[in-house]
């Protein structure tokens, strides 16, 4: 199905000859508010399934906790909380559950015995990359569902997206082997 289909009806004279620049501009931020939504709303999904598949009792919220401590290796616990954008008493309950799954380690900081230091566990370390590598593949394959032409813009747009939301740039990798089938 193509893009068009999936195009919200302009309402008669919302960005024509009698609408304003104004009018226009505006029409045109919610066209593109309308997209990021319903892309954003793909990758949730896209997420979701790869920790189904991989991890079904670990949360969206504790798979982005991992994912931070993965990319930052050992933090404290305010840093964890100032990543994900949560209270400390928030991402100190998460910590708690993917301690207990055994994710995540606990530590004195040798430093400040006071402050606690985070790490992932290589069983945390496996599970990042399990979801990463299954989230990976999907993407790749909806990817190659778009004629080559329109991935360059696609990148381009999506870079513009990311620096305006200050989001550091993931690096491109090759697609993870597959897996080895079962003997």
């Amino acid at each position: 199905m193509g893009h068009d289909a999936h195009r919200v009806p302009r309402p008669a004279g919302a960005a024509g000859a009698a609408g304003s620049g104004d009018d226009a501009l505006d029409h045109e931020v919610e066209e593109v508010i309308a997209a990021v939504l319903t892309a954003s709303r793909m990758l949730v999904g896209v997420s979701a399934r790869a920790l189904g598949r991989t991890a079904p009792s670990l949360t969206l919220p504790q798979l982005r906790a991992l994912v931070v401590l993965d990319g930052r290796g050992p933090v404290k616990l305010a840093a964890l909380a100032d990543a994900l954008g949560v209270n400390p008493s928030t991402a100190l309950r998460m910590v708690d559950r993917l301690e207990a799954a055994g994710s995540v380690t606990r530590q004195a900081n040798p430093g400040n015995r006071r402050e606690v230091v985070l790490s992932l566990t290589d069983r945390g370390r496996g599970l990042v990359a399990q979801v990463l590598a299954d989230r990976h593949a999907e993407i790749a394959t909806i990817v190659s569902r778009l004629p080559a032409g329109r991935r360059a813009g696609l990148v381009e747009a999506l870079r513009a997206l990311t620096d305006a939301a200050d989001e550091p740039p993931v690096a491109p990798r090759p697609a993870p082997p597959p897996e080895p089938s079962a003997p």
